[in-house]
């Protein structure tokens, strides 16, 4: 299996675009045949340049992922509808609700005016679990007990005219089973990564730990001490970017070491 970060907010080069926001290329062999993914979308339509820039053919995509109901994972998605005409593009049947940040005054949600393609088919809702093919599921784990706290702060939903915590109802998760070992792709990790862990157990999780607002400098500290060891322990290896931040993914690495690495747009690995 092959991944390459088409957009995210650092990049390896100056020649490759960068924003907040992330977008993933998943090739990966089956009996059906090869497997040409595309997980989120970016903020913008960046990452189709990014793509084109790094040899990615985009219309040449079988299946869309979106994570979760966000702007910088789906503000591209529109973008992508125009140079892929056939590939279904898989979105939690929540994803359109009314997200927000801080206050009504910060929309952080999806265009509105892509519902018409879900109404057309062209957009397929998805509910707890969605089997895609051979070895591919998405899951939202909704039903599940959530034991560890999740980092998000000021995320909000908006329910019958009011604000109130986001539950993130509208997250999904891929897994990936290939030749006996389990990857996972977040986007944010928004329901907490150690409870994502909790539930799936692979062996190789590929996303954000939405860590961001956390100070590794300051009262933080133990709670990203606790979760570095909490996640070595697994002895899985992490692949993380976007929402974790920088100085919190400096910090997880002095403990977890080789286990964790970064991706930054124009990244490739192969798993």
């Amino acid at each position: 299996m092959k991944i390459i970060t088409l957009m995210e907010n650092t990049a390896l080069t100056p020649g490759l675009a960068c924003e907040h926001g992330l977008s993933l290329y998943i090739e990966l062999e089956t009996r059906e045949g090869l497997r040409r993914i595309l997980f989120d979308m970016g903020q913008s339509a960046a990452f189709l340049d990014n793509a084109r820039a790094l040899g990615v053919d985009l219309s040449l995509v079988d299946t869309a992922i979106l994570s979760h109901g966000h702007y910088d994972h789906g503000g591209g998605l529109a973008a992508f509808l125009e140079v892929n005409d056939h590939a279904p593009v898989y979105m939690q049947e929540t994803a359109f609700g009314g997200h927000y940040s801080g206050g009504w005054e910060r929309y952080i949600g999806l265009d509105s005016a892509l519902k018409k393609h879900a109404a057309s088919g062209r957009i397929r809702l998805t509910g707890e679990e969605t089997a895609l093919g051979e070895g591919l599921t998405l899951v939202s784990c909704n039903a599940l007990e959530r034991p560890f706290p999740s980092s998000v702060k000021g995320m909000l939903l908006e329910r019958g005219g009011a604000l109130g915590q986001d539950l993130f109802l509208h997250e999904q998760y891929l897994v990936i089973e290939e030749g006996g070992r389990r990857t996972v792709i977040s986007g944010c990790s928004h329901k907490g990564v150690l409870n994502i862990m909790r539930w799936l157990k692979p062996d190789v999780l590929i996303g954000g730990f939405h860590f961001m607002k956390l100070d590794p400098d300051g009262e933080d500290r133990l709670l990203l001490e606790d979760a570095a060891a909490r996640l070595a322990a697994y002895g899985a290896t992490y692949y993380t970017c976007h929402c974790t931040g920088l100085p919190a993914y400096d910090f997880l690495r002095g403990i977890m070491g080789g286990q964790l690495a970064y991706l930054a747009a124009g990244a490739e690995i192969v798993i």
